[in-house]
């Protein structure tokens, strides 16, 4: 076993991030703010690097340890449990803040059924990682999970000689993988896909192959960002050897290795807290331990917002806004960190002008079709929202934003939840259908919006 490193504590307050409040009014009420706040806010551990770093150390050798995992979720729920279906043994600590994986050297157990709910990210991941399984693996999600687009990872895998058996409508989960036990690898051409997980699930599964894997891209790559953080983290923390250029990812057959790692606090979730300060004057958000450098390319908000007009600081320990004196309305691409869309529509509905919002073709495939979701919620406040072509939203504020009673609705998903609660702390009377759906990513989501109050 892998010698373990006193962990450190965790920062006052994080522990509690981790769990969800108790029983929630449904639909709840957010109060605005009556003062300006001053807090430092570490959000629970990053979703895409605790999956990743979940299945990268379940397919490695040797036992890995990794800390500040986001455990609590739902979505790491689902992937932890489809690992253990797997064959793959796990040990989390009583206080959920590290899980020690044994991994197996990417053999998996098949013959059978995994479900993961509406978890994305793990149904793209362990669909590629299933055909590594000594039998056949069946994968399953929720009514909105079967509505998502699989069928070009499918076409993948088929590709790469993979058997995959549709149970249910062509491109879409319930289906069978059979996994082989191994895969020979080869050369895959990869046209412009749906969603960058794809890449990334056959990424992980690369090293694996007999013969390595190589991808070559031809046309627009989605979501690089996130592809970006794949092959970090598989060559800078799991030893993998990958070649990479502009059009091309090589990576030859090798191990994974074990290892120690700390999960960065999820970019996603702080980006709430940025836009909080931004929409208040005076107020400040620090998230310690996000950088300009890392990995997630929503740690990179605060710039969407310092165009917006609110002050930002970077530094080596970490990023924090300020409240702006005003708010302006930006034309931005935000392509490499869509997941903000719906905060950076939120903030636009109090700025002076118009605000577009580009690069945000992935959205109609999310958990909802948030760019739909945007423009109705948006409308209910007044707002002029429109979708133009298939991924921009242009957003005109309020002319004249009253205060009568209404309640956002959230189509299960946490992503609308927790960016519409932003307009509720400059608006009075506002109101969040199942709150409880923010249990995805951030089960402690509503604990932490309540410290702006303190």
């Amino acid at each position: 076993m892998t010698k373990m490193r006193k962990g450190k504590a965790p920062p006052p307050g994080v522990s509690a991030l981790r769990r969800p409040l108790g029983d929630l009014p449904d639909p709840l009420p957010i109060p605005p703010l009556a003062r300006p706040f001053n807090i430092t806010l570490v959000p629970p551990g990053s979703k895409s690097l605790t999956n990743r770093a979940l299945l990268l150390a379940a397919l490695g050798e040797g036992d890995s340890i990794i800390r500040n995992p986001l455990l609590d979720a739902d979505d790491a729920k689902r992937m932890l449990k489809a690992l253990r279906r797997l064959g793959i043994e796990t040990e989390v600590h009583p206080s959920r803040e590290w899980v020690i994986v044994h991994g197996a050297g990417g053999e998996l157990q098949g013959d059978v059924e995994i479900n993961l709910n509406n978890a994305g990210t793990a149904t793209r991941f362990l669909t590629a990682a299933a055909a590594l399984a000594d039998g056949p693996v069946t994968i399953d999600g929720n009514e909105r999970m079967r509505q998502r687009p699989i069928g070009e990872l499918v076409a993948f895998l088929r590709a790469l000689g993979i058997e995959v058996e549709d149970l249910g409508a062509p491109g879409c989960v319930p289906l069978r993988v059979h996994g082989q036990g191994s895969l020979a690898g080869g050369e895959l051409t990869i046209p412009t896909t749906a969603s960058s997980q794809y890449v990334s699930a056959l990424l992980m599964i690369a090293p694996l192959c007999a013969q390595g894997l190589t991808l070559r891209f031809e046309g627009e790559i989605t979501s690089k960002s996130y592809i970006d953080m794949t092959v970090g983290l598989m060559a800078n923390e799991f030893g993998v050897t990958i070649e990479a250029s502009e059009h091309e990812i090589h990576v030859p057959p090798g191990p994974i290795a074990s290892i120690e790692y700390e999960v960065e606090a999820d970019a996603s979730s702080a980006g709430y807290f940025w836009a909080a300060a931004a929409m208040t004057p005076k107020a400040r958000t620090r998230i310690p331990g996000l950088t300009f450098q890392s990995l997630q390319a929503d740690a990179r908000l605060p710039m969407v917002l310092r165009q917006m007009g609110a002050p930002i600081e970077y530094d080596a320990g970490g990023a924090e806004v300020h409240g702006a004196k005003a708010l302006e309305g930006v034309d931005v691409d935000l392509a490499a960190m869509p997941d903000a869309a719906m905060t950076v529509a939120a903030v636009a509905c109090f700025a002076r002008g118009a605000s577009t919002l580009r690069g945000l073709r992935t959205l109609r495939v999310k958990e909802s079709d948030r760019l739909a979701a945007t423009q109705a919620e948006l409308t209910k406040i007044g707002a002029h929202v429109t979708i133009e072509g298939d991924d921009a939203l242009r957003i005109q504020p309020p002319t004249h934003m009253t205060d009568a009673p209404i309640t956002f609705d959230t189509y299960d998903d946490h992503r609308m939840a927790m960016s519409l609660s932003l307009i509720g702390l400059r608006r009075p009377n506002v109101s969040i259908n199942d709150p409880r759906c923010v249990d995805k990513t951030f089960p402690g989501f509503w604990e932490a919006l309540s410290m702006l109050h303190e």
